[in-house]
């Protein structure tokens, strides 16, 4: 690309509206720029890494065995109906009527149409295994789009979909598309962790997350350096608690406690820790209230909560609702309890403890087990820092992540909604057993400028930069200088190597900054040195400055980019 003619806008102050470093910084170096809340366009250097993205991808998931195919964004609602995912995409599912006043919505995803595709060709075990994937647009309608195009409302992503037998077969198929995924964002450059993660709407027996390691990240990572146990903080376990002798019964005290709602008051009042404190929280679960006790120091999970009542909904009870059962908020507690109450786990390695006492300004101290309500036991409490692993029992870690890639196992709960059958050997009707596997481009490329950048710009690996090499002319009015960059454009391109060329009537200051907030990782400089012959040459990825001899320039330059290309598939 030579920028005289061609489209480049580029920004030198921070973008007010974008909080992340990778929105900030696309947006300043032309790469998106923001139509909505939550909608991007992809400008001509952002459609360019984006295209890179998903030829990386398209490449591996080639090599998978996977055939790429094209399905609609525009779905009749009945589809999501019929697999009875409508009603748990709510809201966030665009939909509408059309002129026939038939209801349709925009695809959030399409396991529903995957299997419909498939039910085409899949009669007998005979046409089976068989894999598909699509680069399309999703929709889907966020609450809070943020963090640039990390959390969008409309975005593109790879989605592909395995058929098989049995679970053997999904097995199969399943490592190899997670050996696809680690190629794939092993070659885009990204540090990542593979977690176990809750199913979702999705639904399924297993579902696996690759979380790209940032500050920024949405979801919280729980891992363990010792051994290979990691999870989402959603439904991360810790070593299980040692259950110890309960107090005696009744030997409570009711405290009086005005004004002490939360757990913090409480111990700075009485100069307690946090864990020998119960609190009690409510939540809506499926239009039912449930009281949930936990360890003054540890938080709810709603994902666990949901997993244990298999329910479709798990709010927080709302004020309104806690004064039509006629519960005090901030003093409910497991004493007494009026509703149905469920306990964590680790609420049994305490003895004795301070509770709410279901009334205003009043504690109970030196409560006892024993003197719950009757109640249910489960782990529905997250894990905190250094709590035991489950496995090893070492010290666990956590860090932030970007989910940029998901796999799941889905098993039969779409083939059944969807009546996607096959013929085994003895002639008898079985459910095709399928898994979903995703990739979001746009959330690639943010992570990638996340993990990769510095003060001034984007330091993209060389795989996905949108030039591998920059030619920078200091002057235009040098007609030398200007016609021995265009010699070199041409024989960079001879070459196959992606090159840009700065021939703006700009000052040579700008087209350096340029050049680094746009990420170009090798820049040549026409400038003196082509007194002798020689032009400068700097390495973006460790900083260098040398002097290159013009003749030797296109053979350096496609050693260092081949080096780069074997250091990043390593």
């Amino acid at each position: 690309m030579k920028l005289k003619n061609s489209y480049f806008v580029t920004y030198k102050e921070n973008v007010k509206d974008e909080e992340a470093v990778s929105g900030n910084l696309l947006v300043r170096g032309g790469f998106i720029k923001k139509n909505s809340a939550g909608v991007y366009m992809y400008l001509p250097l952002g459609f360019k890494v984006l295209k890179k993205i998903e030829n990386i991808v398209r490449e591996e998931m080639n090599a998978a065995a996977s055939q790429e195919v094209l399905m609609p964004s525009l779905i009749p609602e009945d589809v999501y109906i019929a697999s009875g995912r409508r009603h748990l995409f709510g809201s966030s599912m665009f939909a509408f009527k059309d002129r026939f006043d038939r209801n349709v919505v925009l695809g959030p995803t399409h396991e529903e149409l995957f299997a419909v595709a498939a039910s085409a060709h899949i009669k007998s075990y005979k046409n089976l295994p068989l894999s598909l994937y699509q680069f399309q647009t999703k929709f889907r309608d966020e609450p809070r789009p943020r963090f640039g195009v990390i959390r969008v409302r409309e975005f593109i992503m790879k989605d592909a979909y395995t058929f098989d037998k049995d679970l053997d077969g999904l097995q199969k198929n399943y490592d190899a598309m997670v050996k696809a995924y680690i190629q794939s964002f092993n070659k885009m450059g990204l540090h990542y962790r593979i977690v176990k993660a809750d199913t979702g709407v999705m639904g399924g027996l297993l579902s696996e997350e690759f979380q790209a390691i940032t500050d920024i990240g949405e979801d919280t990572i729980v891992f363990c350096p010792s051994c290979d146990y990691s999870a989402n903080l959603e439904i991360a376990k810790r070593q299980g608690c040692e259950r110890v002798t309960p107090g005696l019964a009744n030997q409570y005290t009711k405290l009086h406690t005005p004004n002490l709602k939360t757990i913090e008051q409480l111990c700075q009042a009485y100069n307690l820790e946090p864990k020998s404190l119960v609190k009690t929280l409510v939540y809506m679960i499926d239009e039912k209230l449930v009281a949930v006790s936990v360890c003054g120091d540890r938080e709810v999970s709603s994902v666990k909560l949901q997993k244990h009542f298999n329910a479709t909904s798990v709010e927080l009870a709302t004020p309104t609702q806690l004064a039509d059962a006629n519960i005090q908020m901030g003093y409910i507690g497991p004493v007494n309890c009026p509703i149905p109450l469920l306990v964590d786990e680790e609420v049994y390695s305490l003895t004795t403890m301070m509770t709410g006492a279901n009334e205003v300004d009043m504690h109970f101290v030196n409560v006892s087990l024993l003197d719950f309500s009757p109640h249910e036991v489960a782990d529905v409490s997250m894990v905190q820092l250094h709590d035991a692993c489950p496995h090893c029992h070492a010290p666990l870690e956590i860090q932030k992540g970007i989910e940029v890639g998901n796999t799941f196992k889905l098993g039969d709960k779409y083939s059944k909604a969807m009546n996607l059958y096959y013929s085994d050997e003895t002639n008898t009707l079985k459910p095709v057993i399928m898994g979903s596997y995703g990739i979001g481009l746009g959330r690639c490329m943010a992570a990638i400028v996340e993990q990769h950048h510095r003060e001034k710009g984007i330091v993209w690996p060389i795989h996905v930069a949108p030039y591998e090499v920059g030619l920078i002319v200091v002057s235009t009015k040098d007609e030398q200088a200007l016609s021995l960059a265009n010699e070199m454009y041409t024989t960079l391109q001879n070459m196959k190597m992606d090159v840009m060329l700065d021939d703006r009537d700009e000052r040579v200051g700008v087209k350096f900054n340029d050049a680094e907030l746009i990420g170009i990782p090798f820049q040549v400089v026409f400038g003196k040195a082509l007194q002798n012959n020689q032009v400068e040459l700097k390495n973006m990825y460790d900083q260098s400055t040398t002097l290159v001899d013009l003749h030797d320039l296109s053979q350096t330059l496609h050693t260092l980019i081949e080096k780069q290309k074997e250091k990043r598939h390593g």
